[in-house]
């Protein structure tokens, strides 16, 4: 064979070789399976954005894709309404309305626990005179005074900035207020002594300090880093964690994964993929602010929600505070518990209209150990 003759067939054999290799490579690719989820820009769901950022190349059966949106309302009508949506992170009175009205669709993990607080204005706090130390800073009726004194002097409730009336948010100003002999509503009434307003959380710290510049006494009540967005920016204060109105063993329970039953049976094993890297990145979340080593977490974070600034997500997640957990994610006695809490509160407050079986709703076969795992 001539010397041209066998550079020939070098040739066609390398583009022969480079062939059966894409031709693999795109089979390997096509075997993976879509699982789409979709969420909102908050602490509440870092432990997705990090399963996103650190392992999704790991996967080998799932091709996660991961979409957020600006809040709870926008979540459930995707979820509804487009069939790409796989699984969904939401907060758990909005899941369990979409659950009576259309049981499709199971409880298969949460991805967080606690996770919310309140912020007040300047204005508010000249009565309320809170802890310089976030520490120190508890659910007691000093702001719920405070907010009694305003409704007296102006004639109308104080405005309190909530995600959506099925946010797990609301349900916890509900019970604080209670706690407190006070008063929620949507409407206006001189009757009342907090009325509820909705304000997605991303354009939370914006409607606090607007009524801060009109000199109008206000608060949200919203996901972190939200209120320590408006605490670190100087216009608000973080008056209480969730975790201290709603005491919880393990932290109480806000928003939860839910998978479409289709997608449970039809995708199963990349779901099941999904489920544990989100509790392995949890995991990671963990160690990472117990080490001072959240450099890699915080990059990761801005590149999906570069609102979140760094000085916001290490006050969200300090661990002295440990205001969110990203452990002990299975679904429990535990977590059913304080999910039966949350619904008997909203019911009771009006915000659900009615009540559903939580063991219908919960498959515990997504349930792993990394989430249970001790941290040194």
């Amino acid at each position: 064979m001539k010397a041209h003759q066998k550079a020939l067939l070098v040739i066609l054999l390398s583009l022969a070789f480079l062939n059966v290799t894409h031709i693999v490579s795109a089979e390997t690719a096509q075997e993976k399976v879509r699982i789409k989820a979709i969420g909102i820009p908050l602490a509440d769901h870092y432990a997705a954005i990090v399963a996103y950022e650190k392992y999704r190349h790991e996967m080998k059966y799932a091709d996660f894709q991961l979409l957020l949106l600006p809040g709870p309302k926008l979540v459930r009508y995707y979820f509804r309404s487009e069939p790409d949506a796989d699984i969904a992170f939401n907060v758990c009175p909005m899941v369990m309305d979409m659950f009576s009205e259309r049981p499709d669709f199971r409880w298969i993990s949460l991805i967080h626990r606690d996770g919310n607080a309140l912020a007040i204005n300047k204005l508010l706090n000249r009565k309320v005179h809170l802890a310089v130390q976030k520490d120190s800073r508890k659910p007691d009726c000093r702001v719920a005074e405070a907010f009694t004194a305003f409704a007296r002097e102006s004639g109308h409730p104080v405005h309190v900035g909530i995600p959506d009336p099925l946010a797990t948010h609301t349900t916890v100003l509900y019970k604080y207020l209670k706690d407190h002999q006070k008063t929620l509503s949507d409407n206006c009434s001189s009757a009342v002594d907090v009325s509820y307003k909705i304000v997605v959380p991303p354009k939370s710290p914006a409607y606090l300090k607007k009524h801060s510049v009109k000199n109008m006494p206000a608060a949200i009540e919203q996901s972190l880093p939200w209120p320590e967005i408006a605490d670190t920016g100087n216009y608000g204060h973080v008056a209480w964690y969730s975790k201290d109105v709603m005491a919880w063993p393990l932290g109480h329970v806000e928003c939860i994964i839910i998978a479409r039953d289709q997608v449970i049976v039809e995708k199963r094993e990349a779901l099941k993929e999904v489920i544990f890297f989100i509790h392995q990145a949890g995991y990671d979340i963990e160690v990472a602010r117990r080490t001072g080593a959240l450099e890699n977490i915080i990059r990761m974070i801005q590149k999906h929600i570069p609102k979140h600034t760094a000085e916001a997500i290490t006050q969200s997640l300090r661990p002295d505070l440990n205001v969110i957990n990203y452990r002990n994610l299975n679904i429990d006695d535990n977590s059913k518990g304080s999910l039966r809490e949350i619904m008997n509160l909203a019911f009771e407050a009006g915000l659900l209209k009615k009540k559903i079986d939580i063991n219908t709703m919960a498959d515990e076969s997504f349930s792993t150990e990394i989430t249970r795992k001790a941290i040194d």
